[in-house]
């Protein structure tokens, strides 16, 4: 199973060097002219903090991070002494050393931003420009000799809720309490569950200890209160920027405006924003940083232009790598779109496993598409024995969709496009919501289906989560309803699950039929008659004595377990049934050698025709992905699904789809693992006659042509 905190992008290089005998944990990311230093914030949490900023820098400059001591993989030494502002500079220091950085530009954010200004004022050669996210330090900004209130204030000056702010308390074993309270004060904004939960895992080691010293350390050792910073601040000389919240409630945003102020910076005031804004605004952030980056040291500037009237027209699709069935239909609908628009040129920015299939159709796949951070392998590696919690799974995947959004953006920027098409494209679709102004062109968006759904053992806790997902996707859509140009269901209404979105939530089925255009199922292929479907064996190289049985698990690597189950049912089934033969299709993200060989099976990696295979099949055992699925039922051919475990959408959603078109023979794994059981499907699949609802085969025209309204 997938770690609880997986990373979008390894480190290049990493290591860990002495700073006043204590060690310093360090990483390396990308190359470039420019060094970015990510300086660490509190002791509360680590270098994580910047999982949403790394791949996306590492893409354009060489990115240093470090653990601060106490946090992450730093050492924790014992005393206040051991926290003071010097000794964090020369940690800085240290690791610029270590990693060969003669000069950066530094990025600070909370009390990371406060030693960025002190190593810039006391060592201006080593800092090149400096970006301040939500800027903690002792500044003047209530009168002469006052500074800002710090932890330990009176009561009032407490931002409300931090009870347990106090080191007593954490002493006294409030930690978790403060923990929950805290981050709950950093994430102001509504639907930051995930924010919330990364922030706890990452600070789950910090020690009541290490947090109660680092609180003393910066009056530690100087015998009573510390000295302003107004006098570091007003020493800087690098160019300067500052982000800084409105709704700040761990450091006020007079902090933010002062941090300007006195080191000559500029200042953006980001309305309605509390203080994670690195995580709860990463497109912000990045592209803010990036400009910032890019006037402190200006790259080389080559580009073409062309006038608008002498440009083709462009369309930009987007086709989801999770399995290959976007890959089947977005094909067909582009085939349709260029019946309707000969002249149009399609970019297709993908990844693999779809970028083999595009190719091979001869297609032109956007050479950003080798920028595009794994989703597949991800979804890999979040999977168990026949078992993937979907939900889950995508929201683990966030670090990921916001360095692949953040390609796209880049792509749209450098060549205008007439239309971008997103085929379940997650990041687009919800940062494009996040950050509407971004919009550069016409946007269509497929799915083929709405809605999170709670697993039934997922109990309250996901309930409540897919529910808060649920609601932010419906505010979205209500704050800026012509964001969407189009939103296109792959499918009829009554595939649409008739249920609720949450409690108080409205019905998913009516939703979406206010908000969406319907294109009827793509199924991208003709259905053979009779005689069609023997001269397709026939070229296939079926032999007319033979029953033939496919099994398939789609394009991802989830789908094992299943094939060994049904190797194992292989030998009960052929002695029932001894003219039946076996094509074991693994797909491109499972190796044929690494499963057992049977007599009577065939086992193929990646299968071209296999739509062809499943048409001219007797009987296929497959996962439970909707494509494959459905292209089964348009072809009528009896078929056993069971869908993965914990998958919301194969088990409710597509499961609903298949029982309105009386298709296929549900199978929960639990059952399929016994294989006398599965063996007894298979052949009760193999001796039916299946009169499925007819599956329409005018979807990719349908579909075509609200697409080509848009051109």
């Amino acid at each position: 199973m997938a770690s609880a905190d997986p990373r979008c992008r390894p480190p290049d290089e990493h290591g860990s060097v002495e700073s006043g005998g204590v060690p310093i944990a360090w990483e390396r990311y990308g190359s470039g002219a420019v060094t970015v230093v990510l300086m660490p914030c509190w002791a509360i949490v680590g270098s994580r903090v910047w999982k949403a900023q790394i791949a996306y820098l590492a893409r354009h400059y060489r990115v240093v991070t470090f653990d601060g001591r106490g946090s992450g993989a730093s050492g924790r030494p014992a005393g206040a002494a051991a926290y003071t502002d010097a000794a964090y500079v020369a940690d800085t220091l240290a690791v610029m050393e270590a990693t060969q950085t003669t000069s950066a530009v530094f990025v600070g954010f909370s009390a990371g931003a406060a030693w960025a200004l002190t190593v810039a004022a006391q060592h201006p050669e080593r800092v090149e420009g400096l970006f301040a996210i939500a800027p903690a330090g002792r500044l003047i900004v209530d009168g002469p000799g006052r500074a800002t209130p710090d932890w330990d204030g009176p009561a009032p000056q407490r931002p409300q809720g931090w009870q347990t702010y106090n080191r007593a308390a954490w002493m006294a074993g409030g930690i978790d309490r403060f923990r929950e309270n805290f981050f709950a004060e950093m994430f102001v904004e509504p639907h930051s569950t995930k924010q919330i939960e990364d922030a706890m895992l990452w600070s789950s080691a910090v020690t009541p200890e290490v947090l109660a010293a680092t609180v003393d350390g910066p009056r530690g050792l100087r015998g009573g209160e510390a000295a302003p910073q107004d006098e570091l601040a007003t020493a800087v000389r690098c160019p300067v920027e500052v982000l800084h919240g409105t709704r700040d409630r761990i450091v006020p945003f007079a902090v933010g405006q002062r941090f300007a102020e006195l080191t000559g910076g500029t200042l953006l005031r980001v309305e309605g924003s509390g203080h994670g804004l690195p995580g709860r605004d990463p497109v912000l952030v990045n592209t803010r940083l990036r400009a910032f980056v890019d006037r402190v040291r200006p790259p080389a500037a080559h580009g073409t232009w062309a006038r608008a009237s002498r440009r083709p027209r462009r369309v930009l699709y987007l086709s989801s790598p999770i399995g290959l069935g976007h890959a089947c239909r977005d094909l067909a609908i582009a085939r349709e779109l260029r019946r309707l628009h000969p002249e149009v040129e399609i970019d297709w920015l993908t990844q693999p496993p779809v970028t083999g299939v595009l190719t091979e159709a001869g297609e032109k796949v956007h050479p950003a598409s080798a920028w595009l951070a794994s989703e597949s392998a991800h979804i890999d590696a979040e999977a168990g024995e026949h078992d993937l919690h979907a939900f889950q799974a995508v929201r683990r995947m966030d670090e990921i969709l916001v360095a692949n959004y953040l390609v796209f953006d880049e792509v749209v920027r450098e060549r205008p496009y007439d239309l971008v098409v997103g085929d379940e494209a997650w990041d687009v679709d919800h940062f494009l919501h996040e950050n509407p102004e971004r919009k550069r062109a016409p946007f269509a968006w497929f799915t083929d289906f709405v809605g999170w759904l709670p697993m039934p053992d997922g109990g309250a806790y996901e309930e409540a989560l897919t529910r808060d997902y649920n609601a932010e996707m419906i505010e979205q859509r209500a704050r800026y309803p012509h964001l969407r140009d189009r939103s296109i269901f792959v499918g009829d209404p009554e595939d649409v699950v008739d249920a609720s979105f949450g409690d108080g939530l409205p019905s998913i089925r009516s939703w979406v039929e206010e908000e969406f255009d319907f294109a009827g199922y793509v199924s991208g292929f003709d259905v053979p008659d009779s005689a069609a479907r023997a001269a397709l064996r026939r070229s296939l190289g079926y032999r007319p004595e033979h029953r033939v049985c496919v099994v398939t698990v789609g394009g991802s690597g989830v789908g094992t377990a299943l094939l060994e189950r049904v190797l194992d049912a292989v030998p009960i089934a052929r002695r029932e049934v001894p003219e039946l033969r076996f094509l074991v299709v693994c797909g491109p993200r499972i190796d044929p050698a690494s499963l057992p060989r049977r007599r009577g099976v065939r086992i193929r990696g990646y299968v071209p025709r296999l739509r062809e295979h499943l048409a001219a099949c007797d009987v296929a055992v497959v996962q439970g992905g909707l494509t494959t699925c459905m292209e089964l039922a348009a072809a009528r051919t009896p078929f056993v699904y069971v869908p993965l475990r914990h998958h919301f959408e194969q088990n409710l959603h597509v499961r609903h789809r298949l029982e309105r078109y009386r298709a296929g023979r549900h199978l929960a794994y639990e059952d399929a693992v016994d294989a006398d059981r599965l063996a007894a499907e298979l052949l009760g699949a193999l001796a039916s006659t299946p009169r499925p609802r007819r599956v329409a085969t005018d979807g990719a025209a349908r579909a075509a042509a609200l697409l080509g309204d848009l051109l």
